[in-house]
C-alpha cells in the first residue's frame, strides 16, 4: 500500500547565521525553530548551508518530519558549503535569484541571529512589506536580547522622524521560539498540524 505525501501545513523562511555565535543558547534556539517546525507538519526555506545555526535548524527540522528546502548559490556551493541532505537543494546563479526564490517559497519570514547576511535579508523582506510586495508576517526572535540593540536604533530611526510607527508594526518581535512562530503561522491565516511527537 502506497500513501501520497502529505503536502506541508505552511512553509517558514528562516534567515540565520552561517556561524554558530558564542554562546550554546544560539544552538539550542536554532534546534528548538527546526523542531517546532518539522514537528507541525512544516516546511523549512532557507539559505541551503550546512554550516552554522543554518545547517543546525535545517538538521532539527528533518529530524523531526518536516521538509527542507534548501537555495543556494552556486559561488557557495563550489566552497563547499551546501546542505546536500535537504528534502529539495536548488542551486541558482545569484544572491538575487536564491531570496526572491526563497521569497517565493514562504508564507512567513523569520529572523534568528546572525551576521550582515541575515540583516540584509530580514530589511529586504521588510521593505518589501511596507511596499506592498507581499503581506506575509515578518518575525525577528530576540532570545537572549540579541537584537536589543537592532530594534533601541529603530526607535531613534522612528523619533528622528525617518520612520513611521507603523512600519516598526509591521514586523512581530519575540522572544520565545514557539509561540512566536506560531503567531507568524497563523498570522500567514494557516494552521500547523497537531504536534507530532518524536520517540
Amino acid at each position: 500500500m502506497t500513501t501520497t505525501p502529505t503536502s506541508p501545513a505552511f512553509s517558514v523562511c528562516v534567515y540565520c547565521g552561517s556561524k554558530p555565535g558564542n554562546q550554546p543558547e544560539f544552538a539550542q534556539i536554532a534546534v528548538q525553530v527546526g523542531t517546532w517546525i518539522g514537528a507541525h507538519g512544516g516546511q523549512l526555506v532557507y539559505g541551503g548551508g550546512r554550516n552554522g545555526l543554518m545547517g543546525l535548524v535545517a538538521e532539527a527540522t528533518m529530524a523531526a518530519g518536516g521538509t527542507v528546502v534548501g537555495i543556494i548559490p552556486t559561488a557557495l556551493v563550489e566552497k563547499e558549503w551546501a546542505h546536500h541532505g535537504c528534502t529539495e537543494l536548488h542551486v541558482v546563479d545569484t544572491m538575487h535569484e536564491r531570496k526572491r526564490l526563497m521569497a517565493d517559497k514562504a508564507d512567513a519570514f523569520l529572523a534568528l541571529p546572525g551576521g550582515i547576511g541575515t540583516f540584509e535579508e530580514l530589511f529586504e523582506v521588510w521593505t518589501w512589506r511596507q511596499l506592498g510586495y507581499h503581506d506575509k508576517p515578518v518575525g525577528i526572535l530576540n532570545s537572549l536580547g540579541y537584537y536589543d540593540g537592532l530594534m533601541a536604533f529603530i526607535g531613534q530611526v522612528v523619533a528622528q522622524g525617518f520612520m513611521g510607527e507603523w512600519q516598526t508594526e509591521l514586523v512581530t518581535l519575540g522572544t520565545e521560539p514557539e509561540a512566536l512562530l506560531q503567531s507568524l503561522v497563523q498570522k500567514a491565516g494557516l494552521s500547523p498540524r497537531a504536534k507530532v511527537e518524536l520517540i
